[in-house]
């Protein structure tokens, strides 16, 4: 087996803890690797002013492939307060660094599989006809489009006269938004392009038919977000013609999330926007265990990352011994093998994670359903160690 090299960024918080149980796994799975260490988070940020050094830009330009952990993100007053002294009022401004990533890299298709794992005791329950209990499998793939929308970062607070005078010739921001002085009025914009429509649509349906998912579902807002929400909807109307035995159908938003719990399971691969996008797959992750079990791929056409879709979690750091559950950063390691052609090695990794969860005999608090804190360990539940320590035993 050729020996590749894998970036790792472990961030911040719990990031750090669950990327190194998960590369114990892949060692024990067989992975051979080198691994460099990348820059990112918090730290950086306060000390820096930068969360995102162009050093790591660098590595990953390089090496291509990246296994990350999580990152601390704060709003942009909080995090200009935590900047060293020496670079206060320097006009240094925080931005995050995965959508920083996302951008730079153009790593434009996100992949979030929500999928149940058999034996979990989080997994979805609803009641059915005649007070049954069902449990139903849930098996969607979120393909969320990574790099525009409401997270482009094209935005303003008190905008600049020429972007004011502007939208004050559209007949709909003079009437309803006029009346305000202009130093009073934020601007967020919702840019799609319709060339990244259509490769994460593409990506989606070509997904759809080499996995054999029946259906394809746009999650958006066309009825109201005419435009935007609109030109995904007429891509894949036009696109859908393509894939003979996949049926294409649309929600919205709202309506999707109420949907969530009625009927999970009909449900396949879905399309969405960045912001619904995330919406979604949060959702749908929470009937599959929440997410210490949410995994997920950023795919560009020349680097790509992996990341459990949680955050760093800062008030679980500094626990000792660690009690967060390390699952969701294994699966996004088996996604990161899935795309460098190591299937094997991945399915194995996936077989033993799913035996752990279904033999129960080793859960995490969350898996218990206790709240976080050090004392779950002393009520039986596994710490983030014995949880890896289980993964490879069933290796």
């Amino acid at each position: 087996m050729c020996k590749r090299t894998i970036v790792t960024m472990p961030g911040d918080g719990i990031g750090k803890v669950v990327l190194e149980e998960t590369l114990r796994v892949l060692e024990a799975a067989g992975f051979k690797a080198e691994y460099v260490h990348a820059d990112i988070g918090w730290k950086f940020w306060c000390n820096e002013g930068n969360p995102l050094p162009q050093r790591t830009l660098d590595i990953l330009e390089k090496h291509k492939i990246a296994l990350f952990g999580a990152i601390t993100s704060k709003p942009k007053s909080e995090a200009a307060k935590e900047l060293v002294p020496e670079l206060a009022d320097k006009g240094f401004v925080y931005f995050s660094p995965i959508v920083g990533l996302r951008q730079h890299f153009q790593l434009d298709i996100c992949q979030r599989p929500c999928k149940t794992l058999k034996g979990n005791p989080l997994n979805f329950i609803r009641r059915g006809k005649g007070g049954t209990i069902e449990e139903p499998e849930v098996d969607v793939v979120v393909f969320r489009q990574n790099t525009e929308g409401l997270y482009g970062g094209v935005e303003w607070t008190d905008p600049p006269d020429q972007v004011y005078d502007a939208l004050m010739t559209h007949p709909k921001f003079a009437k309803n938004f006029g009346w305000s002085p202009k130093d009073e009025v934020a601007i967020s914009t919702r840019i799609f392009t319709k060339k990244y429509s259509e490769r994460i649509i593409r990506s989606a349906f070509e997904y759809a038919k080499k996995f054999g998912y029946k259906k394809v579902t746009l999650c958006e807002k066309p009825n109201v977000i005419r435009e935007t929400s609109g030109m995904m909807l007429a891509i894949c109307r036009d696109m859908e013609k393509e894939y003979e035995g996949i049926w294409f159908n649309y929600t919205n938003i709202d309506a999707q999330m109420m949907w969530l719990t009625k009927n999970p399971e009909t449900y396949g691969v879905i399309i969405a926007g960045n912001m619904f996008g995330d919406i979604v797959s949060d959702g749908f992750a929470g009937l599959i265990g929440g997410l210490g079990f949410a995994c997920s791929a950023n795919i560009g056409e020349e680097v790509a990352i992996f990341e459990p879709t949680h955050g760093s979690a800062p008030k679980y750091e500094n626990l000792e011994p660690s009690i967060v559950n390390p699952i969701a950063m294994m699966m996004s390691a088996c996604m990161m093998l899935d795309h460098i052609d190591e299937k094997t090695i991945a399915t194995k990794i996936r077989n033993a994670v799913a035996k752990v969860v279904e033999e129960g005999k080793i859960r995490a608090y969350d898996m218990m359903k206790l709240s976080g804190c050090q004392e779950v360990l002393d009520q039986g539940a596994a710490s983030t160690k014995e949880m890896t320590d289980a993964v490879i035993a069933a290796l």
